[in-house]
């Protein structure tokens, strides 16, 4: 049975799109639980705008969701516009993605930072609820993303991995991409993101970092061993955070 717009209350659904990956699904906003399976497809390669459309049709048809949908992407998106492309094909620079995602659709379509979406989903569900001061979400993979708010308000767009750290964007050393590409040790790999947190934490005087993405599966191996003055706490919402931040701005 399809979903409509009036049989939606309180419900909106969610599209996370990754590098490797694009997930779906039907959250309720209430409780940020998901409401539908997780249904994923790879994404296509090259990752160019008109075939990830393809992917977001087919992802909406088999949740068989008629209403609008709220979209996490790993990029600056202002006003729906896509301006930055450091870990995305490069032939999404200026595409109005709320436009094509929304022709391609025929519903209205708002778009987000991915690390912006997981935020948003720790600040309104997860360990960061009700939290207030500045609370920085820290997404860890393929580069870092980051998700900066105050007083649970979003600052979006911060792009913090490409912050110069000893004459280097830091996500090139820090990310959990790096640990695998220099087949380093956690232990090596934990210094820098040590050296990364506390250029950070000078810079912003955070009250808490949420970290997240897939090293956050693993805390034994490299969180217990940070030493920094700001609180530092694992994300609790998991591979959901994207789908669930992005469920939060659908209009």
């Amino acid at each position: 049975m399809q979903t409509t717009n009036d049989e939606r209350s309180g419900r909106a659904l969610g599209i996370d799109i990754g590098g490797t990956g694009m997930k779906a699904a039907i959250v309720d906003l209430a409780t940020g639980d998901l409401l539908s399976d997780r249904f994923r497809i790879d994404t296509p390669h090259p990752a160019r705008p008109e075939a990830m459309a393809d992917v977001v049709v087919e992802l909406v048809r088999h949740l068989e969701w008629e209403g609008s949908v709220g979209c996490a992407f790993p990029a600056v998106v202002r006003n729906g516009h896509v301006e930055s492309a450091a870990n995305i094909d490069k032939s999404w620079l200026d595409v109005d993605a709320d436009a094509l995602f929304t022709d391609a659709l025929g519903v209205e379509v708002h778009m987000i930072n991915d690390a912006d979406a997981a935020g948003l989903a720790e600040v309104r569900y997860g360990v960061a609820a009700g939290r207030k001061g500045v609370v920085m979400m820290l997404t860890f993979g393929t580069g870092i993303g980051s998700g900066l708010f105050i007083d649970g308000m979003l600052v979006p767009n911060t792009e913090l991995g490409h912050l110069e750290l000893d004459g280097h964007d830091a996500e090139s050393k820090a990310a959990a991409s790096a640990r695998k590409r220099h087949d380093w040790s956690w232990h090596h790999w934990t210094k820098k993101v040590q050296h990364y947190l506390e250029h950070v934490e000078k810079l912003f005087s955070p009250d808490l970092f949420v970290v997240g993405g897939g090293v956050s599966k693993k805390p034994e191996k490299w969180l217990d061993h940070i030493e920094i003055d700001t609180e530092i706490v694992v994300a609790s919402m998991a591979n959901n955070a994207g789908i669930v931040g992005a469920a939060l701005v659908a209009p």
